[in-house]
């Protein structure tokens, strides 16, 4: 059934208009599924990364960094919808700040770059058909972001579910948009290629790329390290962050032991009894912050001397083709991580960057801290955190959704004195309310009264 499953699943993309590039990546998965590939990455394969070059340690004069960055592309992954918080748009779109979305904040950090520095500095958002026209609608109040005649946005392509019994490209009358999902960020690179754009920036002059999540507000358009990558002569270049014991889930880079290569290894890369070794701390020191830097020319090249194919490792997602109904039939999907693509580079450099440059929001807890007294934000967009060590927050399920979160907690929270907070019950929160200490507020709920100081140890 799997020669017929995949002339099946073939077939629906080329209907719906998936690029051919993105139905050759998605082709060379389902053939590693058929031969039982999982995508594992042993422990016993690999060596943890040692002391990376930092970025503290980094200079550049304003020359250097003033070049490199007027060859620069400002590219930012904005294909999610934000549906882990109960949002129904591209997650971009959320107010985070003052007003502001972290869509706005981008923009804002952006101009500032263009100005300060007198580059062009195109932004380009990788959407996906899902975030697409809600972004667009939102980037029409900026009518002189785009240059150099390139678009704002570009778009990923998307994949069948398969049927994890035959391989067959799912059915579901209920609901057909749940038989297609998104084929991880890793399609950044055939969606580049296939969509021409690729070729388009070097043709206008530009040499450098710089990538990662809408969400990461921290990773703003950065001269001292486009100076820095220029200058080495690398053809890649991964920023990593050193780990706490609170960094249990993001993936790692780490050292093949079979060719001495640099890889990504995420969590649903790794065995259940490697998994003790993926969260320590102490023996894989650096996570991976999902910031890319890119030489186009060497990313073409490479594209172009594998047909468009990059050959990432896979990762297998096992779910419900309905993910709300556990009874509806079991997929796979097929995913790809971009950052796994630095293994395919002969020249990739990593570089150990502050935690200021990565500052994700995938839950409401760290929405509540980029919310709070915890950060400012500058003229320039750029976050700017007010105190050394970040608290902790661990909200209860009353709080998962955005709109559950917005309801209970309606103003921003002082913070800048406390260590952690914890909800537990179904709290609503007045205006005004500061956290000192560690505080636990229980599961029976209650009112916190505007101007409250919240006091723990």
């Amino acid at each position: 059934m799997s020669e017929q499953g995949l002339q099946q699943a073939r077939d629906k993309m080329a209907s719906a208009g998936v690029g051919r590039t993105a139905i050759e990546v998605f082709s060379d998965y389902y053939k590693q599924l058929e031969t039982g590939a999982t995508g594992i990455i042993p422990e016993s394969s690999i060596r943890p990364i040692e002391n990376p070059p930092s970025l503290a340690d980094v200079v550049v004069t304003d020359q250097q960094a003033r070049d490199a960055l007027s060859k620069t592309v400002f590219i930012k992954l904005n294909g999610g919808l934000g549906t882990s918080m109960g949002l129904a748009h591209a997650k971009s779109l959320l107010q985070v700040r003052d007003g502001k979305s972290f869509l706005d904040i981008v923009v804002q950090q952006v101009r500032a770059t263009r100005q300060q520095w007198g580059v062009k500095l195109p932004l380009l958002l990788m959407d996906s058909f899902s975030t697409h026209d809600d972004t667009m609608a939102a980037l029409a109040e900026y009518p002189d972001l785009a240059v150099d005649g390139l678009p704002l946005d570009f778009l990923q392509s998307k994949e069948p579910k398969l049927r994890a019994d035959d391989l067959s490209p799912v059915d579901w009358p209920a609901d057909p948009e749940l038989e297609w999902c998104p084929p991880g960020h890793g399609d950044i690179y055939a969606a580049l290629y296939d969509s021409g754009l690729l070729s388009t920036l070097i043709d206008k002059g530009y040499r450098y790329a710089a990538v990662s999540n809408s969400d990461n507000l921290g990773a703003a358009p950065n001269a001292r390290i486009a100076g820095w990558f220029a200058s080495t002569g690398g053809d890649w270049c991964s920023e990593v962050c050193v780990r706490t014991v609170n960094d249990k889930k993001g993936g790692h880079l780490a050292i093949r032991k079979s060719d001495g290569r640099v890889i990504l290894r995420d969590t649903a890369q790794t065995a259940p009894e490697d998994m003790k070794y993926f969260t320590d701390e102490h023996v894989h020191r650096y996570f991976h912050a999902n910031n890319l830097w890119w030489d186009l020319v060497a990313l073409k090249q490479k594209l172009d001397e594998r047909h468009g194919v990059m050959g990432l490792p896979l990762i297998r997602n096992e779910k419900t083709v309905d993910p709300t109904d556990p009874s509806s039939p079991a997929v796979i999907q097929v995913e790809s991580a971009m950052g796994a693509a630095v293994e395919v580079f002969d020249d990739a450099r990593v570089l150990l960057v502050g935690r200021d440059r990565f500052v994700p929001v995938k839950k409401t807890n760290e929405l509540l801290l980029l919310r709070s007294d915890v950060y400012s934000i500058g003229d320039d967009g750029r976050l700017h955190a007010r105190v050394e060590r970040i608290p902790g927050v661990d909200l209860g399920a009353d709080y998962k959704f955005v709109d559950d979160f917005d309801e209970r907690i309606p103003a921003p929270l002082g913070m800048v004195e406390a260590t952690s907070l914890t909800v537990e019950g179904d709290w609503h929160f007045g205006t005004g309310v500061r956290v000192r200490g560690t505080v636990d507020l229980g599961p029976d709920g209650g009112t916190v009264p505007d101007g409250e100081l919240l006091q723990g140890d």
